[in-house]
């Protein structure tokens, strides 16, 4: 990328379960040479310093959870022209794992997560801000299939997680990002209204892609 090109940052918010990122790598593979993704969930804490039994009773779904410095500074980075080592995590151990994935810079960066709009910071990063909703019964549903699927947790362990943390957390910190979000994506009904909305957003891209040329 050329560096005297500022990035265009787009932010794919939403509950958990909403799709957002689903929607995140749809819009990346209108041009993956040209358009990062970043996912806010590689950013949670180190917890390997806590007894395993008390990590899973850990609140994982308030802003303090993750590591909203290091992002911002990545965000940063790559905004002066400069690549990241983006951290991995282990959703089923909650650990950081030692290998990094390398991001560099380019025409459009997409950072997607639940709690991306929660932080003032985070939000003062963003040039376009993208909200999706969901009904909560839709959000449990999608959040059970993946948990149980690919996080190696119980049925129950994260039903208790969601009924302790993730909806409590989501009134709270998730869902008032929507009063800041530029794009409200409904995404209860069906796949041919969301794709139409995908459209919208693609269509944005390719207009901030083709300045770029």
């Amino acid at each position: 990328m050329n560096n005297l090109i500022k990035p265009f940052i787009i932010a794919v918010a939403g509950g958990t379960g909403s799709g957002k990122t689903f929607i995140a790598k749809k819009l990346q593979s209108t041009d993956p040479k040209n358009i990062a993704l970043i996912s806010h969930d590689r950013y949670y804490r180190d917890r390997s310093g806590t007894p395993l039994n008390q990590r899973k009773l850990l609140n994982y779904d308030e802003p303090a959870a993750l590591d909203n410095d290091l992002l911002l500074e990545h965000i940063e980075a790559l905004k002066a022209g400069k690549s990241v080592e983006i951290p991995q995590y282990n959703f089923a151990t909650h650990t950081r794992m030692k290998e990094t994935t390398k991001v560099s810079p380019t025409p459009v960066i997409i950072v997607e997560g639940i709690l991306i709009l929660a932080k003032h910071k985070l939000r003062e990063m963003f040039d376009l801000t993208v909200f999706i909703e969901v009904e909560p019964d839709v959000r449990l549903a999608r959040r059970l299939e993946r948990d149980v699927g690919s996080r190696e947790r119980t049925f129950q362990e994260s039903i208790n997680q969601y009924m302790a943390s993730a909806q409590p957390m989501h009134d709270k910190y998730v869902e008032p990002g929507k009063d800041y979000a530029d794009i409200i994506i409904n995404n209860n009904h069906s796949l041919e209204e969301l794709a139409v909305a995908i459209q919208v957003l693609e269509a944005r891209i390719k207009e901030v892609l083709g300045r770029c040329q």
